[in-house]
Formats: structure tokens, sequence, C-alpha cells
């Protein structure tokens, strides 16, 4: 079974030049809420377009591809997937900064 904690392969050039293009449109949304989860909700409905796309039109058709694809997901760690925010969580962070507020306004 594939661990968690394997690093990544490396990327592909054009793959680290998006990665990076990525990571340049979040240091610019810093701070922004609503730009953030734009751009979370652009990423998300990118990975659903390909995953139900050219992903699932490319899955094996042979045995050995399937092998090399089973074999690729146990040395890798398994299916790509973009995990959303529990609105619990949400509200655990919530009530965290209002009660740093309430303690703040206390001095």
């Amino acid at each position: 079974m594939a661990s968690c904690d394997r690093n990544p392969p490396p990327l592909d050039p054009e793959l680290k030049q998006l990665a990076e293009h990525i990571d340049g449109l979040v240091q610019t949304r810093m701070g922004d809420w609503e730009a953030l989860l734009s751009l979370l909700r652009t990423i998300e409905s990118a990975h659903r377009d390909i995953c139900e796309t050219a992903f699932q039109a490319s899955l094996p058709r042979t045995r050995h591809e399937l092998y090399s694809l089973l074999r690729d997901i146990e040395q890798q760690g398994g299916w790509p997937y973009i995990p959303r925010m529990k609105l619990q969580t949400l509200l655990e962070h919530l009530s965290t900064s209002e009660g740093e507020e309430t303690e703040a306004g206390k001095d």
C-alpha cells in the first residue's frame, strides 16, 4: 500500500510552470477570501472537467495498461482529489476568530 508521506514525482516543465503560476495567483490574492474562493472554484471546475472528459476517455483498455495504472497509483499515492472545506471547520475557525477579538477587546 502506498504511503501518504512519499514525495511526489518531479513535475514536467509545463506542469511546474503551471504550479508556479497558481502559486503567484494565490500570493496576489492573499487576504482576499472572495478572490481565493473564486480561484479554488476555478481549479475545482478544471479538475472536474479533466476527470470527466480527457481522463475518463484515456482510462486503460487492456490488462497491461490497467496494471500500469494500478502500479502508478500504488507508487504515487492514489487518485488526485480536491477536498472541500467542511462547514464545521469554517464555523470553528469563525468562533476561534471571534473569541480572539473578544479577548482583545477586554484589554
